[in-house]
C-alpha cells in the first residue's frame, strides 16, 4: 500500500464529520507509541509550553540519576537514549526555543556528570555537537532569547 500525500490526507479530513476525525485518531493511538505520545502533547501540553519543558526536563534528570556508570559504553548508551528522546520530544513541541533550551539542559547534566566526560572522546563530541546545534538553532530566535540563551552557553564553554 502506498502512502497519499498530506494533501490528500487534508482533503479527506475535511470530508469527514467531527465523530469519525475522533474515531481515526484513537485508532492511530492503538498502533504506536510515538502517536499516542504525540497526541498526548497536542491534547495536553501544547497549550502550556513552560510545563512541558520542564517535566522534560525531569525526565532527563530521572534518567542521568540511573545512567549505569560502571564503564563508559553504558554510559555512552544511556546518553544516546536520553538523547534520542529528547529529539523525540522536540519534535512534538516544533517550537525553535524548546528545542534550545532542552538540547543546552542536556549539555549541562552531560558536562557536571561524573565520572568526566573528558575522558571519552565519543561523550566529548556528543556533547560539542549539542552545543553547536543548539547555537546554530538560537540564531534563528528573538534577540531577548538570544542573549538569555548566550549566557547560558558561555556558561557551558
Amino acid at each position: 500500500m502506498k502512502a497519499v500525500s498530506v494533501k490528500e490526507i487534508k482533503q479527506e479530513l475535511n470530508t469527514l464529520t467531527p465523530k469519525e476525525v475522533q474515531d481515526i485518531c484513537l485508532r492511530l493511538s492503538r498502533f504506536k507509541k510515538e502517536n499516542k505520545e504525540l497526541l498526548t502533547y497536542l491534547l495536553f501540553e501544547s497549550h502550556n509550553e513552560e510545563g512541558y519543558i520542564q517535566s522534560v526536563k525531569d525526565y532527563i534528570d530521572e534518567e542521568f540519576e540511573i545512567i549505569n556508570r560502571d564503564s563508559f559504553y553504558y554510559i555512552r548508551k544511556s546518553v544516546r537514549k536520553i538523547l534520542r528522546n529528547i529529539k523525540k520530544y522536540v519534535r512534538y513541541s516544533q517550537k525553535k526555543e524548546t528545542e534550545v533550551e532542552l538540547l543546552l539542559y542536556f549539555c549541562k547534566k552531560l558536562k557536571d556528570f561524573k565520572p568526566n566526560i573528558q575522558r571519552s572522546t565519543q561523550l566529548l563530541n556528543m556533547y560539542k555537537r549539542q552545543l553547536f546545534l543548539a547555537k546554530k538553532h538560537m540564531s534563528t530566535l528573538h534577540e531577548d532569547l538570544q542573549y538569555d540563551f548566550n549566557i547560558m552557553i558561555e556558561e557551558l564553554e
